[in-house]
């Protein structure tokens, strides 16, 4: 998984920034589909989401992304 999308410092990521979306031109930084991340996620081979954002508000945190990225690097 390498990404060229520059992502923030800190903060939060919904699930389109992660993924992608094409209808909005989002590109991806983890280029695979929803059921595959929701799949993973359930597996723990993803992090898990943090949702004390809000109710209906799901989203990860930055940190949890980039050392997704880095491991899958090695």
């Amino acid at each position: 998984m390498s990404h060229t999308v520059p992502l923030p410092a800190t903060g939060y990521l919904r699930l389109p920034q992660i993924i992608g979306d094409r209808k909005t031109g989002i590109p991806a930084v983890i280029p695979i589909s929803k059921s595959t991340w929701w799949a993973g996620v359930k597996s723990g081979r993803y992090p898990q989401p943090v949702r004390t954002l809000g109710v209906r508000i799901t989203a990860w945190r930055v940190e949890d992304i980039r050392a997704l990225i880095e491991q899958a690097g090695k």
